[in-house]
């Protein structure tokens, strides 16, 4: 306030501009509605003269207004996620406002409204001798003029670049007192003059109830009637409307929503607005605007707020909250909706956007029934759990769930551990989550590495826990991984075995043989074009480690949606699109932030990989998310370290992620249980619920038959292992990857343990092969040869010789026969190999037996 001692100067000034303000007034305005009149003097001819230099056009910027966030049901309405705003505001047309509202702002700060052409001159005289007095404006300014005032205030708050600069701007376009004040109440005079030949009466008075502030964040009248009494500025009641036209004079001293309020609180019946409505009906009655009986029953009347919170923030969206968050930072981010930070803010914020956005509100309802299972808190760690479903074809988010509620207060969420804002579906530019590792999910990007290299599903390889020496760099490095380092899930030692079956299985160290011919750095590659990134915005190519293709880098589960969407869409890859359509306050469409549908693979290998993962649901790893409804799906489990588990897939139409793990910490899952089940086994409990709702919905078609070059059976070469020892054998065939049976031992006369023969023999044979080594017994022998012809003495001696025992001979006569007989045969045969406890029965001719 300014002081009460004014020096000669100071009055003189104010003299100078009341005689300048006043011959203006005269000379401008009541020109306009009666004869004109003569004014004279220096101060008068410069007063004319500075206002005929001032701008004379005031450009009425759009109202700042809240932007609003839809989903679409089912049945095409629209349903409101959120509002955000700087400034409540629900503009109305002149129709929709009870004329009472009118008459009552017009008895209280312009009842000579319809009279004056933009300047009250009998208001401003009294207005200008206050300030020259000292004080500060006191109803001098009509409601053309305070139109004015609000729209350069509003200015100030759409412009100003930081909190400094808007209250500079502030101060200057609502300064009342001094030479300043003056200056600025010429300049409203010019606008208001020029708005009203430019305006009508109506669609000013209009323009002015839709921008004032009414107390706080409520501004325009229709948003101050649904706030402070909870109805439309169409059904307010006399008493109710003179409440709200009270408090233009200082919103925030009259303003009714603070009930613990000392001088105007619930306790003293809001004396001040009480006082100030009882002063406008006061006015209304003078004006013959209502009548003694109405202003009785009105005056009667306590002040009776019945507020309604205008709430906004994604909390209002419920299920769907992390959802609306997801948009509101595109928003936020995308320069589709400004180049700057500021610009993007304001269009949130003030730019009275309506952003429809691609939620599916049945798929959505029945993620948060699915996901409901998993506690919001859990007694020995930070368990989170989150689902999110793409539209296949187009990237289209159709749903987003998390098992915590949300909240938009930081307080909250640091210290309710039950709540958070924190989105786990999304990177941390959306929504602050740094991601979890994808475990065996990311084995896809392998699967995908080794089909565009070429090889088949149906190659064998030796999958066993060993040693091996990964291909990591994309410059030929690899990397050796001992046996002790990674091993398979629940122990298995491994095997021998395909692609195919190594993926069904989830076998980590089949993953390793096959990174042994494709590298991780491709492997990464693949990734990173199918649209997954790091959460925390860094590309998972900028290392390239072995542990990589078991899932070891944190993704957002957004980003593993939309590479299982990718192959589900036959390579084509789309990038998740949460916005259907953005209209401007004006009702045009703007341009959406830009997402693209590229192919990223053959057709042929997103075929391949699809009919490779199918066998993950179909009787693989996965067979515990079986939807059981008909509709073809595909999927893969992932677990990292008992810390975190994934399962993710698609049908040909909805891609579905589910995630349950530790938000921070790692506790083991398989050691803890919510709700009657195993945490490391609950995503089968949320993902088949949640794509199933889909199917049903969108259904889907058979996945395309997979390319027969990348499925083809495999032809290797076959060693022969014959006299080796069983362990040599099998490493040898194993090496060359066939999986090993080892026969019942056969007699044969190699030390026991000796590898006689193999079946099938050395050569060609596919990779799928089974081998079959016997060994020996090291109790056989081979019948010697030449024992045709020979006596029967000299027989026997070769075959007592060969270790051969057991001899005994049967006799035929024959005349012909030498004296000595002759042995005509041997049973087993010449050249046998058989036990050497073995028969052998000896054919003999003589003369006489």
């Amino acid at each position: 306030m300014p002081g009460s001692k004014k020096t000669a100067t100071g009055v003189l000034g104010g003299l100078a501009g009341l005689v300048g303000l006043s011959a203006v007034a005269g000379v401008l305005v009541t020109a306009t509605v009666t004869p004109a009149i003569a004014v004279s003097g220096a101060a008068a001819s410069s007063a004319i003269t500075m206002f005929d230099n001032m701008p004379s056009y005031l450009e009425i910027d759009e109202l700042m207004l809240p932007t609003e966030i839809y989903a679409t049901a089912s049945d095409g309405t629209e349903v409101q996620l959120a509002r955000f705003y700087d400034q409540n505001r629900l503009p109305v047309t002149y129709e929709q406002i009870n004329p009472v509202v009118y008459d009552a702002i017009l008895s209280s700060e312009d009842p000579r409204y319809y009279d004056h052409g933009g300047v009250d001159l009998i208001g401003t005289s009294r207005a200008v001798i206050s300030n020259v007095q000292g004080g500060a404006t006191q109803g001098g300014s009509s409601i053309s003029q305070q139109y004015v005032k609000n729209v350069l205030v509003q200015r100030c708050e759409r412009d100003a670049p930081t909190t400094e600069d808007l209250q500079a701007c502030w101060v200057e376009a609502t300064t009342a007192s001094g030479m300043d004040g003056i200056e600025r109440k010429l300049q409203e005079m010019r606008y208001a003059i020029a708005m009203e030949q430019r305006y009508s009466k109506n669609e000013i008075l209009l323009g002015y109830l839709n921008i004032a502030n009414f107390g706080g964040t409520n501004y325009g009248v229709e948003a101050a009637a649904q706030y402070y009494f909870g109805t439309s500025s169409a059904n307010l009641s006399l008493g109710q409307a003179a409440t709200l036209a009270g408090m233009v004079q200082n919103p925030n001293t009259f303003r009714i929503d603070r009930p613990e309020s000392e001088s105007n609180g619930a306790a003293n019946g809001y004396q001040l607005t009480l006082d100030r409505r009882n002063y406008v009906l006061g006015r209304m009655l003078a004006d013959g605007k209502i009548s003694q009986e109405q202003y009785d029953a009105a005056y009667a009347e306590p002040i009776a707020p019945n507020i309604v919170p205008s709430t906004q923030g994604c909390e209002n969206a419920g299920g769907s909250a992390f959802f609306c968050d997801y948009v509101r930072t595109i928003v936020e981010t995308d320069e589709a909706f400004g180049e700057t930070p500021e610009e993007r803010q304001a269009a949130l914020r003030r730019g009275g956007l309506k952003i429809y956005t691609t939620i599916d509100l049945d798929l959505q309802k029945a993620a948060e029934d699915a996901i409901s299972i998993v506690p919001a808190t859990h007694p020995n760690l930070d368990l989170g759990s989150s689902g999110v479903q793409l539209e296949v074809s187009t990237g289209r988010v159709l749903s987003m769930v998390q098992n915590r509620p949300y909240t938009q207060d930081a307080d909250k969420a640091a210290n309710d551990p039950a709540f958070t804002s924190v989105n786990f579906n999304t990177p941390y530019i959306n929504g602050g989550s740094n991601g979890f590792l994808p475990g065996s999910t990311y084995k896809v990007f392998t699967l995908l590495n080794w089909l565009e290299h070429g090889h088949s599903v149906n190659e064998v390889l030796n999958g066993r826990q060993r040693n091996f020496t990964v291909m990591a760099d994309c410059d030929g490095g690899t990397q050796r991984i001992t046996s002790n380092q990674i091993k398979n899930f629940q122990g298995v030692g491994g095997y021998n075995g395909t692609p195919m079956r190594f993926t069904a299985d989830s076998l980590n160290t089949g993953f390793l043989a096959m990174s042994e011919k494709v590298s991780v750095c491709d492997t990464n590659k693949i990734a990173e074009r199918m649209g997954v990134e790091l959460a925390n915005g860094g590309s998972v190519t900028e290392t390239n480690f072995v542990y990589d293709i078991l899932g070891s880098k944190a993704i957002a589960p957004i980003d593993m949606a939309g590479a299982y969407a990718t192959i589900a869409n036959k390579g084509i890859y789309c990038e998740p699109k949460a916005i259907d359509r953005v209209i401007d306050a004006d009702g045009n469409e703007l341009p959406l932030p830009q997402t693209t549908c590229n192919r990223v693979l053959d057709e042929s290998v997103a075929a391949t990989a699809a009919f490779t993962l199918e066998g993950v649901i179909n009787g693989g790893s996965a067979g515990s998310s079986r939807t059981n409804d008909g509709v073809p799906v595909f999927g893969k489990t992932g677990i990292h370290e008992q810390i975190h588990t994934w399962m993710d897939g698609a049908s040909s139409k909805v891609a579905t992620v589910v995630w349950v793990g530790n938000v921070k910490g790692e506790v083991r899952l398989d050691r803890n249980s919510a709700n009657g089940r195993a945490l490391w086994t609950i995503r089968h409990s949320i993902w088949p619920v949640m794509q199933r709702a889909a199917n049903a919905k969108y259904g889907g078609d058979d996945f395309p038959r997979p390319d027969q070059n990348l499925t083809r059976q495999v032809f290797i070469d076959l060693p022969s292992v014959v006299g080796q020892s069983v362990d040599q054998a099998r490493a040898t065939l194993q090496a060359a990857g066939f999986s090993v049976n080892v026969g019942d031992a056969v007699d044969a006369s190699e030390s026991a343990g000796t590898i006689v023969r193999q079946d099938p023999g050395a050569g060609r044979v596919s990779g799928a092969t089974v081998v079959t080594i016997y060994p020996s017994n090291g109790e056989g022998a081979s019948i010697p040869g030449g024992l045709v012809g020979q006596t029967q003495e000299a027989a026997a001696s070769s075959l007592r010789s060969a270790g051969f025992g057991n001899v005994s001979a049967q006799c035929t006569e024959n005349e012909d026969a030498p004296e000595n007989g002759r042995v005509t045969g041997v049973s087993p045969g010449e050249g046998t190999s058989t036990n050497r406890n073995t028969a052998v029965t000896l054919s003999v001719e003589r003369r006489e037996c």
